[in-house]
């Protein structure tokens, strides 16, 4: 520092000095920030990408205040004033140095996740769910690193501090295991992609609903009875997960049902396939089949298959089917077996 001053010292007077100073780092500050106004950002419109003209945006004004800033410590600096005062004189500039760029670069961070990601979610499938947790954790980290740098300026002994913060982030670890568990377990879920946000899923407990929201901590469904479900990641990440609108919403109906012995099993086939082509919801590719399954104990047992465009389709296409099967089989004198028992009384 004194190898600085002693090459910008013009006169004998500290005052002066230290005016000349000021006034030459606050020409420096408007011809940079003119270099930006003009020369870049003519040059950035040019180009196609917004990327350049957000950064020039952001950097151009604090890039001014940071050169006429550091102006103001070595015009402190030449005027020498008592240690006590220029510590905090110069603190206090060096704190506001460290204010703006840590306000820059939360925007910045900000900014280049979301382009960032974006692009990877275009090129990998990534989902862009995970945006949000990694713009939380730089934000944590610049905090932390701009609290050091802080506390360094003020000739704080971190030291101390940072073995309290490791028996207390020791302490805190341990009593939310469970909340660290669900972290790790939203992050598997957010990378290997199980389901996304509208998916149908079946739980390994039975559960089964639309996923509406999937957060750090839990995710939560929907069910058909309009009740939501939340669920811990850590439980997530270690049970089976039956993704009904995966790898397309397409989905496949089963439609099961029984005619009697002696029934003509070319015409139940017939109905079926009409049934299955005249329903609204059924989609004509792949086309629908029939498959006759087993001989049962008191029926001929067959299976219809049939798809629809969305696994929400499911009870209500399986409900219009069954009323339409049982009303083309009465029509057509298609027995459709059922338990019977006979009772025979006898007298003394």
């Amino acid at each position: 520092m004194q190898l600085e001053l002693s090459m910008l010292q013009i006169t004998d007077s500290s005052y002066v000095n230290a005016a000349v100073v000021f006034t030459i780092f606050l020409v420096i500050g408007k011809v940079a920030d003119a270099f930006f106004k003009k020369l870049l950002k003519d040059l950035a419109a040019r180009t196609k990408t917004e990327i350049d003209e957000r950064l020039i945006n952001t950097l151009h004004k604090p890039v001014y205040k940071t050169i006429v800033i550091t102006g103001g410590i070595l015009a402190t600096a030449f005027i020498a004033p008592s240690e006590k005062i220029n510590f905090f004189v110069t603190g206090i500039l060096k704190s506001a140095i460290l204010l703006i760029w840590g306000t820059v670069i939360f925007k910045l961070s900000r900014f280049l996740i979301d382009e960032i990601g974006s692009r990877i979610s275009d090129v990998t499938g990534l989902g862009k769910e995970l945006l949000p947790l990694f713009e939380n954790i730089g934000k944590i980290l610049i905090i932390v690193v701009a609290g050091m740098i802080f506390l360094s300026i003020w000739r704080v002994d971190i030291t101390p501090l940072l073995a309290t913060a490791g028996i207390a982030g020791f302490a805190v670890a341990f009593a939310a295991k469970d909340t660290i568990a669900n972290f790790f377990g939203g992050i598997s879920v957010f990378v290997d992609r199980p389901y996304k946000i509208g998916d149908y899923i079946i739980l390994d407990s039975g559960e089964r609903g639309e996923v509406v929201d999937i957060g750090v901590r839990s995710t939560r469904i929907k069910t058909r009875d309009d009740i939501l479900i939340s669920i811990p990641n850590s439980i997530i990440a270690n049970t089976k997960i039956v993704n009904e609108s995966a790898p397309i919403p397409r989905f496949r109906i089963r439609v099961p049902i029984g005619v009697g012995y002696g029934s003509d099993i070319n015409r139940v086939q017939e109905i079926l396939l009409d049934i299955a082509n005249k329903e609204e919801n059924v989609v004509p590719r792949p086309e629908p089949r029939v498959r006759f399954r087993t001989f049962g104990d008191s029926a001929l047992n067959f299976e219809l298959l049939c798809w629809v465009n969305d696994p929400r389709l499911k009870g209500r296409t399986i409900h219009s089917i069954n009323s339409e099967i049982y009303r083309r089989f009465a029509e057509e004198n298609i027995e459709i077996p059922y338990p019977k028992r006979d009772v025979r009384l006898y007298r003394e």
